[in-house]
């Protein structure tokens, strides 16, 4: 089999394994005496949403919102696309939906969260005191510095009216079950999504301490999130690392690394590059042919003005620090099907790539100053076009080695 077939076959095998119409129906609660209310907020949020409701035995009411161009057709429960990663007024809405139909239940009805990737800015719904202009602001200046996931998110909490727990606090008395599929390193209950059906473990000076770290500075109006909650439980649907199982069903021999790293996307390169150059070398400690697989969520600090996102950005980091060493492949993509802002989810790596960027006039180096790794992957024609997937694991990540 071709490199290029064996690198996409491990990728389709990941996104299979996080499709919630196989994932979702065998985790369901029981039906309750009284009403069922489905939410659901992420860019999984709609097809959760028509999972579940095909497997729901019962009547059902509900709102999901998700990305723009990420819904899919549902009977019983209202789909609605909003902004991501900017919030806007359309993710406000479906927010402020929600929480009415939290805040209406009794102790006798169910609120079922469902739980994806993206879910923090599609649900968005700031605190009183905090202007829905300051909340976008304070996102925008968050995403551009390279603060981690669990940054960004610890300040969401804090500016939110439905995150870190405070959805599950407005259904009380009405038993809250979350079903979530994970996009976070070590999936983390009270990160996916923001945590809004969890208790918070971060407080109000951790979320000051990362808007100082990134020099954005104090924000009024932040308020502590619940510490406990009752009668609501979490259930994982779907996992970085089981998705990354599954794709490593196929051959050649395949090797998890970790669905955990995190940091700059071009550093993560550098250190995978030197992992698969030793592999190639001395045959150790993966002996060729094999596959290097990892996931979790790098960054981004963005100080160009080029188009591209972390996964493209992971594989030209990679490339560089190759320098065109025969017999390893790689590809790198967005589970959800888009890498940042781009049009595409990622982009597969050959051993030539370089070689022919520079045959095109690029620059490589150059190019990854600029933030542009997109230019380079679009002009080799390398990049890997799936169009929403309606699911997220976050980042996949395969290197192939070859004898």
């Amino acid at each position: 089999m071709q490199p290029e077939s064996i690198l996409r076959r491990a990728f389709e095998r990941a996104v299979a394994r996080a499709d919630p119409a196989l994932s979702l129906a065998p985790r369901l609660p029981e039906p309750p005496a009284g009403r069922t209310f489905a939410a659901a907020a992420g860019k999984a949020a709609a097809s959760m949403a028509a999972a579940f409701e095909t497997a729901w035995p019962g009547p059902l009411e509900g709102v999901a919102v998700t990305r723009y161009g990420h819904g899919a057709p549902c009977d019983r429960i209202e789909v609605v696309e909003a902004g991501h990663p900017m919030p806007d007024a359309a993710g406000r809405g479906a927010a402020v939906r929600i929480l009415e139909a939290a805040q209406s239940l009794g102790p006798d009805d169910l609120f079922v969260f469902l739980a994806s990737g993206g879910g923090s800015a599609l649900l968005a719904l700031p605190l009183p005191g905090i202007s829905f202009e300051t909340k976008q602001a304070v996102t925008a200046r968050l995403l551009a510095s390279g603060a981690s996931i669990h940054e960004i998110n610890t300040v969401r909490k804090h500016m939110s009216a439905v995150k870190g727990g405070r959805l599950a606090a407005a259904a009380f008395p009405a038993r809250t079950v979350t079903l979530a599929i994970s996009d976070v390193p070590g999936d983390d209950p009270a990160v996916i999504a923001s945590g809004p059906t969890v208790p918070d473990p971060t407080t109000l000076a951790d979320a000051g301490r990362v808007l100082e770290a990134n020099g954005i500075g104090p924000v009024a109006g932040l308020e502590e999130t619940p510490k406990r909650l009752e009668r609501s439980e979490f259930r994982l649907v779907a996992t970085p690392r089981e998705c990354l199982l599954d794709a490593a069903l196929g051959e050649p021999p395949a090797w998890l690394l970790s669905d955990r790293i995190e940091g700059e996307a071009r550093e993560a390169g550098k250190v995978m590059a030197g992992i698969a150059l030793h592999a190639r070398a001395f045959a150790a400690p993966f002996p060729p042919p094999c596959l290097l697989l990892s996931g979790g969520e790098t960054t981004v600090t963005v100080r160009g003005k080029g188009k591209g996102g972390r996964n493209l950005e992971f594989l030209l980091g990679l490339a560089l620090a190759l320098d065109g060493a025969p017999g390893i492949h790689a590809i790198a993509c967005d589970t959800d099907g888009i890498d940042g802002a781009s049009d595409c989810a990622g982009a597969l790596l050959r051993p030539d790539s370089l070689a022919r960027a520079r045959a095109l006039g690029l620059d490589p180096a150059e190019r990854l100053r600029e933030n542009d790794a997109h230019a380079v992957f679009a002009a080799l024609g390398d990049l890997v076009v799936t169009g929403p997937t309606r699911t997220n694991v976050n980042d996949f990540r395969a290197i192939l080695i070859e004898p």
